[in-house]
């Protein structure tokens, strides 16, 4: 593709744009000013609210109905896009301008083939023939590094996974070699292995293409790993703005500072602490720096007049009084594990023993006919304990079987074979009665918008459990009142409806919920991964008080690491239904790795454009459950196979020390002479 010419391919000044809403106009975004430069990433971070997809749109050109733009200007090419006629910006976008947006499954039309989809963009721009179309999807799929394109461009959407259906949505973008690529959170939800390969596309994109790149998310970590400058928004404004070095290494807004300190740290040196209260009502701003009320920094003058954006070093701009003292101060360090155990682990809770699941299991009569496909081998003789008091964490991959475990240890799935037994804690006696088991055992769902009734309000939401289990009316309002209590929320929040909840009050609530009935057992299905980093941080935190206060048994479910090393006892690591590692925290985090292990240590990213991890890439993708590879299920993508007997023989769990458990052929002595992904510190080094 042909290189973009020099310069800036974006130029926005003093951007406002408001809602119309019933509850009055909300300030979205005020006075943004920033530049992109051809062939260069730009990074947007903030918490959910800030602005950040507010100013893609405004870019596009797609705003909501009720949307103002009250004052500004977005310059491409010397066009101010505000004021271009509908016809003119439809030439542009989806051509010079093309955006990515989070879910690839919502941008892609699941009735057509993806060669369809694909060819579709370059007809509708007229930049290609039916037959030079299909021939160009094909070389935009090898772009972004699509194995196999010709198999693809016949397949569905739902026949692939979810990172390469993303490459599809951003190779669709790049059909009409735009000069300006928009990346609205391209790789929230995704696991870490396809995140860390989504991140090595844009790198490797911004080469290839010489397109200017914005590229918006709420995770600095993964804003370090690819931008060359980097704005930070906090409700409506630009904050900071800065080169990505001097912006992670010497932050100049406490604003900046805290979004920092409430990333988990997979090193453990930093604090992982929310920023205290929450943004502000934007339909009623503060006076002075809209962030003063949640400064630790806050002086008199702060609130008195807005502060200018000031100088604080070559092109390094922060909007705060105190830029010197925020600069100078070093970062919090972790003081403790918000996940160690208070106290010493007690008997089993829940028994797992040769648990396997398999989905699509063919019938008598479709065997009998010879159209009898393989089953999805969802789960293959796992066995576990979960003991009382302890966190243990299922990580891996999408479709690696952790939510199915999850899903088994609930009883909503019946086991294809094998066993799970739950036990009361303090008499050990099996849990039967279905009704009991409801109450022993509950669940907090990833999508507090999709598990909590829009219609109902938090009085009834948390009433609910109580009253299926039979308590009185006066004793469930005194429960409701002592759970809300629990999870930090005020009596003010009882009368709320969940849309006038942020993301992480309404994941409060979730959690609230699961604990009404006193379970011994909580099963978290990645509860925290549409959170930001701030919500993410008190989350956390929250479950951790309640472990502790409570005595509460958590199964944790998550694809990220770092969240994992702050919370969990334990690890269980799984890939395509089977269980290779199981191990404390400070096992799995410290050679021997098991090859897999290895390579999700290596994926994470962390918050420091120079930090280099030992990096271990998989190659390909998971291999279809359906037909699981013989041997080791790992073998396909393993950069260390050692040959026939990884191909040919399942490697049967075996004891590497102590209560640390790995599944791989290769040697014990030759997995602990490996290095470490990173080096030992923490409490656990």
């Amino acid at each position: 593709m042909p290189r973009h010419a020099a310069g800036p391919a974006l130029q926005i000044e003093r951007l406002s744009v408001s809602f119309d809403t019933p509850r009055g106009e909300v300030q979205a975004l005020r006075e943004v000013s920033l530049e992109v430069e051809a062939g260069e990433v730009f990074g947007i971070a903030g918490e959910s609210g800030s602005g950040k997809s507010t100013l893609a749109y405004a870019i596009m050109g797609d705003l909501a109905p009720n949307a103002r733009v009250l004052g500004g200007t977005v310059r491409f090419a010397g066009d101010d896009l505000l004021r271009l006629a509908p016809g003119a910006l439809r030439r542009i976008r989806g051509r010079r301008i093309a955006m990515v947006y989070q879910d690839p499954k919502s941008a892609l039309n699941p009735t057509m083939r993806i060669g369809q989809q694909i060819a579709e963009v370059l007809e509708i721009h007229a930049l290609a023939s039916r037959p030079g179309a299909a021939a160009r999807a094909l070389a935009l799929l090898a772009l972004v590094n699509i194995p196999d394109p010709p198999a693809v461009t016949r397949a569905y959407p739902h026949q692939l996974s979810g990172g390469m259906q993303q490459r599809v949505v951003i190779a669709m973008a790049l059909a009409g070699d735009p000069a300006l690529l928009i990346m609205d959170e391209p790789t929230t939800g995704l696991d870490v292995t396809t995140q860390a390969r989504i991140l090595e596309l844009v790198a490797d994109l911004r080469h290839d293409i010489g397109a200017a790149i914005l590229y918006i998310s709420h995770d600095l970590a993964v804003i370090a790993q690819v931008s060359d400058r980097v704005g930070i928004l906090y409700a409506g404004e630009l904050v900071e703005s800065a080169p990505a070095a001097p912006l992670f290494h010497r932050p100049a807004h406490p604003y900046t500072r805290g979004l920092l300190d409430a990333l988990p740290d997979i090193d453990l040196a930093r604090a992982f602490r929310p920023i205290r209260g929450r943004l502000p009502d934007l339909t009623r701003l503060p006076g002075g720096c809209v962030f003063a009320p949640r400064c630790d920094l806050v002086e008199d003058a702060c609130t008195r007049a807005q502060p200018p954006m000031a100088t604080v070093g070559p092109a390094h701009g922060a909007r705060c009084l105190r830029w010197e003292t925020a600069m100078a101060a070093p970062p919090v360090r972790q003081e403790r594990l918000l996940g160690a155990a208070s106290g010493e682990i007690a008997a089993t809770v829940a028994s797992v023993r040769s648990l396997t699941k398999h989905f699509d299991e063919p019938g008598a009569l479709t065997r009998w006919l010879g159209l009898a496909r393989p089953p999805v081998h969802a789960l293959d003789d796992v066995t576990l304990d979960v003991r009382g008091g302890e966190v243990l964490a299922l990580v891996g991959e999408s479709g690696c079987g952790k939510t199915t475990l999850g899903r088994l240890l609930l009883r909503l799935l019946a086991p294809t074979s094998g066993a799970v037994t739950v036990r009361r804690r303090q008499s050990g006696a099996e849990v039967t009665n279905d009704a009991e088991f409801r109450r022993v055992v509950r669940i907090v769902f990833q999508n507090p918008d999709s598990s909590l009734n829009p219609t109902k309000r938090v009085a009834a939401i948390l009433e609910r459990p109580l009253a299926i289990q039979g308590v009185p009316r006066m004793a469930r309002r005194l429960r409701v009142r002592e759970l809300l209590e629990a999870v930090r929320l005020d009596a003010g929040y009882l009368h709320r409806l969940p849309r006038a909840l942020s993301g992480g009050e309404k994941q409060r609530v979730a959690i609230a919920r699961a604990f009404a009935t006193g379970p011994e057992l909580v099963v978290l299905d990645e509860p925290l991964s549409a959170l930001d980093v701030s919500s993410q941080a008190s989350v956390v935190d929250l479950l951790t008080e309640l472990r502790s206060r409570l005595d509460a048994t958590y199964v944790f479910i998550s694809h990220d690491l770092s969240l994992v090393r702050h919370l969990a006892d334990r690890i269980g690591v799984m890939y395509l239904g089977r269980l290779v590692e199981l191990g404390t925290v400070g096992e799995i985090f410290r050679p021997p790795y098991h090859p897999y292990t290895r390579a999700l240590l290596s994926s994470i990213p962390v918050p420091d454009p120079s930090a280099r991890a030992a990096t271990v890439r998989l190659e390909g993708t998971v291999p279809s459950a359906r037909r699981p590879p013989s041997g080791c299920r790992f073998h396909t993508r393993c950069p260390s196979k050692l040959g026939r007997i990884c191909e040919d023989v399942e490697p049967p769990l075996r004891r590497a020390d102590g209560t640390h458990w790995l599944a791989c052929h290769i040697p014990l002595e030759d997995l602990r002479r490996e290095p470490p992904v990173r080096p030992p510190s923490g409490p656990d080094a």
